[in-house]
């Protein structure tokens, strides 16, 4: 997707929501072509006055990402790592205290899907789904705490999902997700008293680079199950983002916000309201 169409999206909304807030995005660029979450969540902190260090563990996306902050006069840094690795978190916590003097904002988004169901899951795909979408939040967020706390407090943001909220087919994946619910009301009360506010995000059917495999037919069957009947986009989740790293929610936590079109009030088959 070219620049100006990253841009041309509520680009115009900037209220420095995050200014002089150094934030750290994990999963910052996007696996294809398009947007993904981690993207879309990185240019929106920083168009919202925020410094963002962009981390993926693929270098040449997170830079990606970075150029596009940048062509927007925002200002960000890139970092490769691997977010299931104890010594790459503190790695990245540390590059962005001695690049901008701290860190306010940690946005756990890494996470990779399974779409196999309980008999037909390997163990080996299961431990690294549980690795990755899971334990990755719980290295972060313990890696920024010490950091977090020197600011006198901040925002950690993990990005959960509906597929923890509603039956699902996806046993490791619908798992994960559930257990990042669990880790942000354990570690919400935990922190609290150090200022820490630590919140969840659970996508709907949101349409990323991750799931573009999928195709037309379920790209559409996607959208029919909303109740709204729109198709979710990366920009809602990151717009959801803003508000939980903000001051906005000085008095959220331990919370999830559901960003799904409504799709967890329809049946499972989507068939609210009228056809469409």
């Amino acid at each position: 997707m070219c620049r100006r169409a990253f841009g041309s999206m509520l680009s115009r909304t900037m209220s420095d929501r995050l200014r002089g807030k150094v934030a750290i995005v994990t999963g910052a660029g996007s696996r294809g072509p398009g947007l993904g979450n981690g993207k879309a969540t990185a240019i929106l902190f920083a168009r919202e006055g925020a410094r963002v260090l962009c981390v993926d563990q693929v270098g040449a996306r997170a830079e990606e990402t970075v150029g596009l902050i940048r062509g927007e006069g925002g200002e960000a840094a890139a970092l490769a790592a691997d977010v299931t690795r104890a010594a790459d978190c503190e790695a990245m916590v540390r590059a962005a205290v001695e690049r901008w003097g701290g860190l306010d904002i940690l946005q756990n988004n890494v996470g990779i899907e399974s779409r196999k169901d309980l008999l037909d899951t390997p163990e080996d795909e299961w431990d690294h789904v549980l690795a990755v979408d899971l334990k990755s939040m719980f290295l972060a967020t313990r890696a920024a705490v010490p950091a977090l706390v020197a600011r006198r407090g901040g925002s950690v943001v993990c990005v959960s999902s509906v597929a923890a909220l509603r039956g699902h087919g996806r046993t490791a994946y619908a798992a994960a997700k559930a257990g990042v619910i669990g880790f942000v009301r354990s570690v919400a009360v935990q922190l609290g008293a150090r200022g820490i506010r630590v919140n969840a995000i659970a996508p709907g059917a949101v349409w990323t680079p991750m799931v573009e495999s999928l195709g037309a037919e379920a790209r559409e069957r996607r959208r029919r199950a909303t109740a709204l009947g729109t198709e979710g986009t990366a920009w809602d989740v990151g717009w959801g983002a803003v508000y939980l790293a903000s001051d906005e929610a000085r008095w959220v936590t331990g919370q999830t916000l559901v960003v799904d079109g409504g799709v967890t009030l329809t049946t499972r088959e989507g068939t609210l309201g009228a056809p469409r």
